[in-house]
């Protein structure tokens, strides 16, 4: 018996300003419990964060939470997860998250997101994982990053692979979908 697939969300402390993205972390997180994968993330209780891990326990997944302890207070460290680990620095919460997936999704967020993101594909860029990262594009938020991750190429700092080991999707009905394939 094969293990369930274990998720790792980045996504915002924060709701931000489109209803769109909470409704999409919430659906992510229901998503998650309805197949019995397990939910890897930063631990918060707050914005996004929070969204995806109430929804997920709602359904009954399996939560594996990872916060340094400078963001305890800050992030509202969620304590009634499943797997609750307080780390000492943002660099160990990074690769406890990461070691603990087998595929990483994105969702909309700020620069904490996008250093999280950054190093994942900077990793599978110098051919340390293969895991996939997919991008949960919801209502066109990584638009402009995927244009940048072009003028990167088209300006020769990286190859067209790196365009390759991102996989935007518009939906939770397709990131499902990608999911499955993977």
């Amino acid at each position: 018996m094969t293990a369930p697939l274990s998720l790792c969300v980045y996504c915002g402390s924060r709701d931000g300003a489109d209803p769109a993205y909470a409704e999409a972390a919430e659906a992510v997180g229901a998503a998650i419990a309805e197949r019995g994968w397990r939910l890897v993330y930063g631990a918060g209780d707050v914005g996004l964060m929070g969204r995806v891990a109430r929804t997920a326990q709602a359904g009954g997944a399996e939560t594996f939470g990872v916060i340094p302890t400078h963001l305890l207070q800050r992030e509202v460290g969620k304590r009634d997860l499943t797997t609750f680990i307080v780390t000492e620095t943002m660099h160990e919460r990074k690769k406890v998250m990461f070691m603990n997936a087998d595929a990483v999704v994105v969702l909309p967020g700020g620069a904490g997101s996008l250093d999280e993101l950054f190093e994942v594909l900077t990793w599978r860029q110098l051919g340390l994982h293969q895991k996939p990262i997919y991008l949960l594009n919801v209502e066109g938020y990584w638009n402009k990053l995927l244009e940048l991750v072009d003028h990167v190429i088209t300006s020769g700092f990286a190859g067209d692979d790196i365009r390759g080991f991102l996989t935007p999707v518009d939906s939770v009905d397709a990131l499902l979908t990608e999911l499955d394939r993977a």
